[in-house]
This record gives C-alpha cells, sequence and structure tokens, in this order.
C-alpha cells in the first residue's frame, strides 16, 4: 500500500489517474519538464521511442534483476518506459514525475503515479528496495540533490539505479565539434531530420535538458562523492547507447559514427571510457565506513 511508505501527515491529492503532492517551489527546469512531458502526444512518443531496446533491458536487468515482489520507487518516471521495458511484478511500484500528462500514461502502465519534484519526494526514509532514475538527473535543476533524496528511500541493502545521463567529458565537445554541436537543430530542421517533429516540441525538449550541453553532464566523482558518505557502495560504468549487459564487465558498446566524429574532432579517443555517452551507476546500501568503489 502506498500509505505504508508515505511521509506523516502526508495528503495526496487525487487528479485522473495520478496523485499530487505539493510542489515546494518552482524553476524553469520544472515548468519545462512540466510543459514537455506532459504533452499527452509527446509523451506517447517518448514511451514508444525511448529507452525500450533489448540492450537496454539487459543492462538494467543485470544492474537490478528482476523488479518482482520488490519495493521499487521510479523517480522522474515519464510515461512509464522503465517498468515497460523490463516488466516483472514489483510488490509496489511508484512512479514520481512533474508531468502530468506522462503520469496518466505511467498509470496505465501499472505505475502508482505521484506528481512531487523528485528532490523532495513525500516518501519516508528507507522504503525501497529499488530507486530508479533513468534519464533524469540531467533534466533537473540540481542532481546532487536529486541523488541524495534517491538514497534517503533506499532500504539497507537495496540498490540506487541511475542510468542514461550525458557523460560529461563525452559531450564537452571542442572546435569543429563544438561548431558543429551549435548548428545541429539548424541542419537537422533542413534535413527534415532528428526526433522532434516540430519547433514548438524542439523548443521545449530542449529547455529540459538543463545539464546536457558542453562542459556539464554527471561525472564519476558526483557519484561518488555524493553516496559514498551516505554508506553506499558505488560502482559506475561508463557505456554507449547501444550497450546491453556486458556493461557491468567493462563493455562500452559500440559507438555511432556521429558521436565518434564529435570525439575526434574534439581530440579525444572515442574509444576512451571517457568518451562513452552515459554513465551508469549502481550502488547499494551497506552503512559501511569504506564503502567500495568501481
Amino acid at each position: 500500500m502506498l500509505s505504508d511508505i508515505l511521509l506523516p501527515d502526508v495528503v495526496l491529492e487525487r487528479r485522473g489517474n495520478y496523485l499530487e503532492s505539493i510542489l515546494p517551489g518552482n524553476s524553469d527546469a520544472l515548468t519545462a519538464n512540466a510543459i514537455y512531458f506532459g504533452n499527452e502526444a509527446w509523451a506517447r512518443e517518448y514511451l514508444a521511442s525511448c529507452h525500450r531496446d533489448g540492450h537496454f533491458r539487459n543492462r538494467w536487468l543485470a544492474a537490478g534483476g528482476d523488479w518482482t515482489d520488490k519495493v521499487v520507487i521510479d523517480l522522474g518516471c515519464g510515461p512509464g518506459n522503465v517498468f515497460a521495458t523490463l516488466g516483472g511484478r514489483p510488490k509496489l511500484l511508484v512512479g514520481v514525475d512533474v508531468a502530468a500528462g506522462s503520469l496518466e500514461l505511467a498509470a496505465i502502465e501499472g505505475y502508482i503515479a505521484v506528481l512531487a519534484d523528485a528532490a523532495h519526494t513525500p516518501f519516508r526514509s528507507q522504503v525501497a528496495d529499488i530507486v530508479a532514475i533513468n534519464a533524469t538527473l540531467h533534466h533537473c535543476d540540481d542532481m546532487k540533490a536529486v541523488l541524495e533524496e534517491g538514497a534517503r528511500l533506499v532500504k539497507p541493502d537495496g540498490l540506487l539505479i541511475t542510468d542514461h545521463d550525458p557523460q560529461l567529458t563525452a559531450w564537452d565537445y571542442r572546435g569543429l565539434a563544438r561548431l558543429l554541436w551549435n548548428t545541429r537543430l539548424w541542419v537537422c530542421r533542413v534535413m527534415g531530420r532528428g526526433f522532434h517533429k516540430t519547433g514548438s516540441q524542439q523548443s521545449w525538449g530542449l529547455r529540459t535538458e538543463i545539464h546536457h550541453r558542453p562542459g556539464d553532464g554527471v561525472t564519476r566523482e558526483l557519484f561518488e562523492s555524493t553516496l559514498m558518505p551516505l554508506g553506499f557502495e558505488v560502482r559506475v560504468h561508463p557505456h554507449n547507447h547501444q550497450a546491453g549487459a556486458g556493461v557491468l564487465r567493462g563493455e562500452a558498446g559500440p559507438m555511432q559514427w556521429k558521436y565518434r566524429m564529435g570525439s575526434l574532432l574534439s581530440g579525444r579517443d572515442p574509444g576512451a571510457s571517457s568518451s562513452a555517452l552515459s554513465l551508469m551507476c549502481i550502488a547499494r546500501r551497506t552503512g559501511a565506513k569504506n564503502p567500495v568503489v568501481g
């Protein structure tokens, strides 16, 4: 029951297929995420197209196992892509997001959908076997604060799993690569290519990408410095998008030619771990004073 994990005196208001918590504040990022991921057509497109392949599924199952009989909290759940891809029969599956339209779809996928700020959730501490944070941190104002909130929710011996956020060093394009990055939107519009179908969709989508730009993104240091003092073993795995369970064995997976070119034009080795597009962090709460780093 959701009531079993709520903080004392918390009252959630029913809104359609989701429950609404009180947001502690607002920001440009929260507004952009609410509008972009709250658009029903755009959210359906995201559900159908993103984080739904076999590589993603194998990577996540290797990281956290089957969700059956587990209490899972998915921060930044969007329209429910992670569970829609992994499946299973969780004991309790809660999805948190600020986008009402996405939460409506997440509820259809099987989530108990809660509108709340991922950095300020209405749940008690140490209640979840797994806290999932997929493709979410870079959309948030304060990535560290969201990590700390996710960590607060993890049970002893439970897991915090984050994935699919851009690695700072991989996306820090230089020279000609930076010029091509800056002109990419114009090129996509001229060629009629790209994920976004309209200028409005593209504009709002870009406003959500708070930490996905040259010189920004997640780092190994962010995960280790945030989670290790909280009593977590921390393992960070660099990988490219088309990479499965081998990521946990140090395999980064293949890199698309356009990203290889971006690395080469920036003076980097495309095969280096610092050039891998994303980082997966698997952190286990142990309470140990000297958590394992890998």
